[in-house]
């Protein structure tokens, strides 16, 4: 098949693969390295850091281009959160949360019309697990209920939260409001990912009506090619890209580590003990193999569907797969470096010990835990793909 290239959406594609580059983006690296203490006291990341992200077009990636969004292509926002990632797990963490408009893309086009009366930088956040019984009335729907892990919230502009009701086979739907209308319960208290704010939120007979409401994991309802990648799928990734930056992190502070003088009189540096030069080379190569697994298949994804192709179930199985394998393998770097290093990685305030702790939490996400290797499995193998999977 012969795929004609549109020459705007070509330069586009690489203006975004260089935001990255940009002035913004860069001042942001910098204030979240210089403050990456403030926020784990804190236990979120401030309103005035998510306005630097706003600046560094972080929160409309996935606003449609119809609101002045960028409807960017994932393998290229990935890699913005990679690199958030390198300098703090958890600010990259509420950066990968600039996918979640892919959610409310879903919406009434009356509704977004609403949400982006303001400009396209809004920031979507949502607790939507677990499910709280909603009850129908006249337009819409009765919500009383409390929803966990709305990561992201204390800087959220929007926030969702997930109901189920009606009479015959229950709806799933995801339900938006305001921010200022949803109570946020400060409850997030834990070793690793502590900044992300991923607290609980609750709501008291709050009407939702209908035009607030949509299908859970319902495609946009615009033709960018965006709104046709698989969303799931993509906050996988999303997660995934974490994880990535975190070992980079971590190889990055090891070799620096290398050369340093030791506390005990007369032992080798770092640099010259094997264990330690053969842990930085499996690391690297551990790495970059799943990187180049996880990138290539995001990047295959999105030909197919810019190319008006639909997305084979193998593809959206090589989407989640590849995610899973990068989380668990960036992981494994990381705990490789941490037992490399030595003693000075277990105080509590050391790097080291901090990028340890977020990447545990990442491969406890529900779309990249142990299960989801086990259903890519399933596909691979010619088996019927399971409930809610892919």
């Amino acid at each position: 098949m012969t795929r004609h290239v549109n020459p705007d959406a070509a330069r586009a594609a690489v203006d975004f693969a260089r935001l990255t580059e940009q002035p913004a983006f860069l001042a942001l690296l910098d204030t979240v390295r210089a403050r990456r203490g403030e926020f784990d006291r804190l236990r979120h990341v401030p309103r005035d850091v998510v306005a630097q992200m706003k600046a560094a077009r972080i929160f409309r990636a996935s606003t449609p281009t119809k609101f002045g969004g960028d409807a960017m292509a994932p393998h290229h926002f990935l890699k913005m959160v990679e690199k958030i990632s390198e300098v703090d797990g958890s600010t990259g963490w509420v950066a990968a949360f600039g996918s979640a408009n892919t959610y409310i893309a879903a919406l009434p086009e009356e509704s977004q019309a609403v949400i982006y009366a303001e400009g396209p930088d809004q920031v979507y956040a949502g607790g939507l697990y677990p499910l709280q019984r909603a009850e129908r009335v006249e337009g819409g729907w009765k919500v009383t209920g409390r929803w966990r892990f709305a990561s992201g919230c204390m800087g959220a502009d929007w926030i969702g939260v997930g109901i189920t009701g009606g009479t015959g086979t229950p709806v799933v739907k995801m339900a938006v409001a305001p921010a200022a209308e949803v109570e946020i319960i400060e409850n997030w208290d834990v070793m690793g990912m502590r900044a992300t704010g991923s607290h609980d939120t609750t709501v008291t007979d709050k009407f939702y009506a209908d035009a607030w409401t949509c299908d859970r994991g319902a495609a946009g309802i615009f033709e960018d090619t965006l709104y046709r990648y698989p969303a799931l799928a993509y906050q996988a990734e999303v997660h995934a890209a974490v994880n990535l930056g975190l070992a980079r992190a971590a190889l990055d502070l090891a070799r620096e580590a290398a050369n340093a003088g030791k506390l005990m009189p007369g032992a080798p540096r770092l640099a010259d003990r094997a264990y330690f030069r053969q842990g930085i080379a499996e690391g690297e190569a551990r790495l970059r193999a799943a990187r180049a697994f996880y990138y290539e298949s995001a990047e295959e994804a999105w030909d197919l569907l810019a190319g008006r192709e639909a997305l084979p179930l193998d593809k959206v199985n090589l989407l989640r797969l590849s995610a899973s394998h990068a989380s668990r393998a960036a992981s494994e770097t990381v705990l490789t470096c941490y037992r490399i290093f030595g003693m000075a990685a277990v105080e509590s305030t050391h790097r080291m010990q901090q990028i340890l702790r977020d990447s545990l939490v990442v491969t406890q996400h529900a779309a990249l835990n142990d299960a989801t290797i086990d259903n890519a499995g399933a596909v691979l193998i010619g088996l019927p793909a399971p409930v809610g999977y892919p």
